[in-house]
């Protein structure tokens, strides 16, 4: 009755079990895997965000393929301290997930293949199912910071080829493309037929504090940019996000006469989400010093406990919301979370569901409330010391 591209194993992993096992028991669970920046105690300007909507022309229904001029202009303005990008190469989505879909739409026939990172967050999979697309994977390796293994990155490629999809920076490595990488990248796909497909939702959260380039003007490849106001403004439940495109003017033309009739396909975008872009994208400016403390100082509670023992490490993180630990493997990541919980109640994601190729990682959120992270990370550290 159903189709192939959805038979997905859909039994609770042990993890989830044991979490709702825990809930349903009483447990006071410290979450320190929580990516729901609504319920991480951040203050929102309530009133500015509910009056965006009130405007009377949401009573007017104007379909426009790629998203009213207005909310375009907003996406642009965005981008305009560090770029300069025409929003007519602007397609507007209710989310990046519905970019990949169109993209993915528009590069794939079916059976064709991307390549995707790995680590990296368990999205593509069911993406590119829905359209039938093959994921192939290339490496991210460590050492003294996350790199592109261009090695596997080029053994995978095919002729069945279509795009290499980036997420800049990773999550949840929070690793960006270097200058050097993203050369070669233009190489290879200028080599080999190939777009980029470059997931930019995390770009603003450099921990440094220095800004880092986008991809929105990257011309030397057909470039499809996707963000939106998700992360960028921790508005998730507004689903307001893009698709920027980039590259040698003939093929973002071609690009665009498609794209915009996907788009007109499905019209999936609201008039009241797109008539307060302005506003959605204005409160980015209080949102992400706030969310800059909490993973600043996080990650500064996290490297004060980790000083005081010697098993467990941290890997290097450029930026995001995430950082990713280094235990000894005295047991499987899923093993030592499952313990965690129903020893300490303390949350954690285990390295495999982002595609670690090994044991011996556990990811944390950096955005959880201040004390509720110093509370999770002493028992996690505590538990990960032992044999």
């Amino acid at each position: 009755m159903f189709s192939r591209r959805t038979e997905w194993n859909l039994a609770p992993n042990r993890l989830t079990i044991a979490h709702q096992e825990a809930l349903s028991s009483g447990s006071k669970i410290i979450d320190l895997t929580i990516s729901n920046p609504t319920r991480a105690g951040i203050e929102y300007d309530e009133l500015a965000i509910l009056n965006a909507f009130a405007s009377p022309k949401s009573l007017d229904y104007d379909p426009q393929p790629k998203g009213l001029r207005s909310a375009r202009e907003a996406v642009a303005r965005y981008y305009a301290t560090a770029s300069s990008i025409d929003p007519e190469n602007l397609i507007l989505t209710t989310s990046t997930s519905e970019g990949y879909s169109y993209v993915f739409r528009l590069l794939c026939n079916p059976g064709d293949e991307i390549l995707v990172p790995k680590p990296s967050y368990p999205l593509f999979d069911f993406l590119a199912d829905l359209q039938d697309v093959k994921v192939i994977r290339y490496s991210l390796i460590y050492d003294h910071g996350w790199q592109i293994d261009f090695h596997s990155l080029e053994a995978g490629l095919t002729k069945n080829s279509r795009a290499i999809v980036l997420v800049h920076p990773n999550n949840p490595t929070g690793s960006y493309v270097s200058g050097q990488e993203r050369q070669r990248l233009n190489e290879l796909c200028h080599q080999h037929q190939l777009a980029l497909v470059v997931d930019e939702v995390f770009l603003d959260y450099s921990h440094d504090g220095d800004p880092k380039p986008s991809f929105v003007t990257n011309n030397d490849a057909l470039t499809f940019t996707l963000s939106g106001v998700s992360k960028i403004s921790a508005l998730p439940q507004m689903k307001l996000a893009w698709i920027a495109v980039s590259g040698p003017e003939v093929e973002v033309a071609g690009a665009m006469r498609r794209l915009e009739v996907i788009a007109d396909t499905y019209l999936s975008l609201n008039a009241p989400v797109q008539l307060a872009a302005p506003v959605l994208l204005d409160q980015r400016k209080t949102i992400q010093p706030q969310l800059m403390r909490r993973v600043r100082s996080n990650l500064s509670e996290l490297d004060g406990q980790l000083a005081r023992q010697k098993s467990c490490s941290r890997l290097e993180v450029q930026g995001g919301w995430y950082a990713v630990l280094r235990i000894p493997v005295t047991r499987s990541d899923e093993d030592f979370a499952i313990e965690l919980l129903q020893r300490s109640s303390v949350l954690v994601h285990p390295g495999h569901f982002y595609d670690f190729p090994s044991d011996g990682y556990l990811v944390l959120s950096l955005i959880a409330a201040g004390e509720e992270f110093r509370k999770g990370v002493a028992p996690l550290l505590q538990f990960g010391n032992l044999p």
